[in-house]
């Protein structure tokens, strides 16, 4: 198929070309999952015979993803065994003002953020700051951008840190047989870091002061909370007027709805039957004294008395709905996840605007604040659940032993031995994973609820579009074309595939960004006759600049909820820390990597 020529590319060249663009409006515009993106657009690719069976499993294959994979049983393993919570127990104080907690929350954040995985920095320490600011008296949204934008420029520093950085590394390797090593793109990250750490603390003014979403549960008449009557209620019989039901503390009664699922109208006549369902607008935690005063229960399926809801050893606890959950254009009564988490919805808020329904039947939003019941030793933060909702200030109790010391000095090792040559990072990692489950670090159970699949299957689909894109020659013609912009300068062709980037980062997932750019920056850079290397490092740190959309990174959305921001809030100052990140990247890659002509 590749007879055709249109505009200098060929067949192959052009159904390359669309799919591209089309997995990237599909990941921008819509809610279909990662991977089922990434599996149709390999299908087309081999179907119609761009890629042969063997490249269409390259992705698959590939020592990134597998890098990648086993990094998450190091992880789980230095979670398990209290490693990260010991550091997060440690590693805040009290600083005296807002500029200097601003400056000791940032450093050891990004320095973190280089050997793990960014949403499990910002999971970690979402509800530590979140506590931080309330006994400076300041709000949280003043801490959680800064939060993420040190994650994400710390995460650039080495080659784990982020999965884009593994990605380039693994495609360098195999286009020219030299290993990066883990700690190559240390010093131009870390330049750009500092500045950009200045640059925050210099504009800290811009940054938002907005009101958490769930500070609104206690203040607010904008929100919805569903109580169940109990078979032995000594109400039942009774109307709603006798019993006091309807104009009640903190609210009102809105609708209610029988055990059969019959609505009826809110009048003081209607009469109170077992199973009814009453639906309350008002303060939420006035409204829930009704559970004492009225022996109601919060309760997701009927019961017979109150007591059966006691012992429950629960608490409340609030959660966001976050970029791209499952959640969103659904009901929670629609889905398995209060059977599933043994959870029970409480009430459901949207900024600013009233709910006039029951909890269950609201369609929710991006941004929606969620309250549940839920069991005091609930795991928050498994990827399952995250991926749907991101809840705020689940502190888990992670007891340290003999474990904590072995996992430490198992992640110490493995940088250790990656960083001195003396094992490939991919070897450095699965003996790192292995060392882990044969100490007892963590269990495979464990491990597999911790695991991201759409990231997996994100790199791998993004490794195959990069075949793809080589290939057929885009990556040449694209080359072609910046050289015919920019002259044969390295500086120029470097700043202007890392322009582009930079911007396609601010709406799709990294990883991607830099599968599907590495072959362009490569080709380009080999054209001219220059060692590449100076090249992907500034790439490196470009397609990691997802600083100026919520949406461009999965950290900036697990703030977002928790935070009560606006999406112009990122934008405010995130647009001008991409471009001075990006420009001191550059800069400090050309000066630490010596632009080079090749022999």
């Amino acid at each position: 198929m590749g007879e055709i020529v249109f505009l200098g590319l060929n067949l192959d060249a052009w159904i390359t070309l669309i799919t591209v663009i089309t997995v990237l409006a599909v990941l921008l515009l819509t809610k279909v999952r990662t991977d089922a993106v990434f599996l149709i657009a390999i299908g087309v690719l081999f179907v119609t015979g761009v890629l042969d069976a063997r490249e269409t499993c390259s992705g698959f294959s590939s020592s990134a993803v597998v890098v990648t994979g086993v990094l998450t049983v190091v992880v789980t393993g230095l979670h398990e065994t209290g490693v990260l919570h010991w550091i997060q127990k440690h590693i805040f104080g009290l600083p005296e003002n807002y500029p200097k907690a601003l400056l000791r929350m940032m450093l050891p954040v990004s320095f973190l953020s280089a050997f793990l995985n960014n949403t499990t920095v910002t999971a970690l320490f979402e509800g530590v700051v979140k506590q931080w600011a309330r006994k400076l008296g300041t709000a949280a949204s003043k801490f959680y951008i800064p939060l993420v934008y040190a994650v994400l420029m710390g995460g650039v520093c080495t080659l784990v840190g982020t999965p884009s950085n593994i990605v380039i590394s693994d495609l360098y390797e195999e286009a020219t047989g030299l290993d990066m090593n883990m700690f190559a793109p240390l010093i131009p990250s870390v330049a750009s870091l500092i500045v950009g750490i200045a640059f925050i603390l210099l504009t800290r003014r811009w940054l938002p002061e907005r009101k958490a979403p769930e500070a609104a549960f206690e203040a607010t008449l904008d929100y919805t909370v569903e109580l169940l009557v109990p078979s032995d209620n000594p109400n039942i019989g009774k109307t709603l007027g006798e019993a006091g039901l309807i104009k009640v503390k903190g609210g009102s009664l809105i609708e209610i709805y029988h055990f059969d699922d019959v609505r009826s109208p809110v009048s003081e006549d209607e009469y109170i039957m077992g199973g009814d369902h009453l639906v309350y607008a008002g303060r939420i935690e006035e409204i829930l004294e009704l559970k004492a005063t009225h022996e109601l229960a919060v309760a997701d399926h009927h019961i017979f008395s109150v007591k059966e809801t006691e012992g429950r050893n629960s608490q409340l606890r609030t959660a966001s709905v976050p970029y791209g959950s499952r959640l969103i254009g659904k009901t929670i009564g629609d889905s398995t996840l209060e059977r599933d988490y043994n959870l029970i919805l409480v009430a459901v808020a949207r900024r600013g605007e009233r709910i006039e329904a029951v909890p269950r039947e609201v369609v929710l939003r991006m941004g929606d604040t969620l309250l549940f019941e839920c069991p005091r030793k609930m795991k928050a933060y498994s990827e399952r659940l995250s991926a749907m909702l991101q809840f705020s200030e689940f502190q888990e109790v992670v007891e340290t032993g003999p474990g904590t010391i072995v996992s430490a000095l198992i992640m110490t090792a493995m940088m250790l031995l990656t960083a001195l040559n003396v094992v490939s990072l991919l070897e450095g990692t699965v003996l790192a994973a292995l060392a882990m489950l044969v100490c007892r670090c963590c269990s495979i159970g464990k491990v597999m609820d911790s695991l991201n699949w759409n990231v997996l299957m994100g790199m791998a689909g993004s490794i195959v579009l990069g075949t793809a894109i080589t290939k057929t020659g885009i990556a040449e013609s694209a080359a072609h074309g910046i050289l015919g912009l920019c002259g044969a300068h390295p500086v120029a062709v470097m700043v202007a595939v890392c322009i582009v980037a930079t911007l396609v980062t601010q709406l799709v997932m990294n990883v991607a960004v830099g599968a599907m750019f590495f072959p362009i920056m490569f080709e380009a850079a080999t054209q001219i006759g220059y060692d590449p290397l100076p090249f992907l490092i500034a790439l490196m740190i470009a397609v990691n600049t997802s600083f100026a959309t919520p949406i461009g990174a999965p950290a900036n959305m697990m703030v977002y909820g928790p935070g009560g921001y606006r999406f112009s809030d990122f934008m405010r100052i995130g647009i001008p820390l991409t471009l001075i990140v990006t420009v001191t990247g550059i800069a400090v890659a050309c000066l630490v990597f010596p632009l080079t002509p090749l022999p």
